[in-house]
């Protein structure tokens, strides 16, 4: 995919569990990379589109059984066709950097690994979904659970997601999946300690992406 510019973009997601920091270190990730002069589009799954919200405000609101893993798999994927199709191709196209919160690891991992769909159907529903399209690099933030478990508490207010409202010993296997990632995929994957203070974590995020940079 050649844009005007003559060259890709660059498709990069920020993973990991409920707290840990991804939305507030894609918007730093973002700036930064407008100061070098980069086209940057921060987008999020589920959602980045119209109809993508759409289907975000039925996957998140609701009791936490209101779909099961399966449903939420094709949601998922339902979801993610609008989006990539109407927003994060065209932009790498043009030779936009595109920033996502949240991809199709997050469906491995929440689906997958910590809810019982066979990787292979979780998979099987992406490829229909985005045409098989994968991250040029995942940043992994990994904190431990007890301070993420109150980072989101304090975010949320008590008004968390049929996400979020899972019990602990869910949350355990979502990061436990998300570590197995990126064991597994090691050349996409980086995992960054996101422990340290706001800048910090921010700079770890750019250093893992400096061999990327044009």
């Amino acid at each position: 995919m050649n844009g005007a510019s003559g060259h890709r973009g660059r498709f990069i997601t920020l993973e990991g569990g409920e707290g840990v920091g991804k939305s507030t270190q894609l918007r730093l990730l973002a700036r930064a990379l407008r100061e070098r002069g980069v086209e940057v589009v921060e987008t999020r799954e589920p959602g980045g589109t119209e109809g993508a919200e759409a289907i975000r405000a039925l996957l998140l609101g609701g009791s936490a059984d209101r779909w099961n893993a399966r449903a939420e798999t094709l949601l998922f994927a339902a979801a993610r066709a609008d989006h990539v199709a109407k927003l994060i191709r065209p932009a790498l196209e043009r030779g936009a950097w595109v920033l996502c919160d949240r991809f199709i690891d997050s469906n491995r991992a929440y689906q997958a690994q910590a809810s019982g769909v066979a990787d292979a159907d979780v998979m099987a529903a992406h490829a229909i979904g985005s045409g098989g399209l994968m991250p040029d690099r995942t940043l992994l933030l990994s904190l431990p659970l007890e301070i993420a478990s109150r980072r989101a508490a304090l975010r949320d207010a008590g008004r968390t997601d049929r996400f979020g409202a899972r019990g602990q010993e869910f949350h355990q296997r979502v990061c436990a999946a998300f570590m197995a990632q990126a064991e597994r995929e090691p050349e996409r994957f980086r995992i960054i300690d996101a422990s340290a203070s706001e800048n910090e974590v921010a700079a770890r995020l750019l250093d893992a992406i400096a061999d990327l940079l044009p």
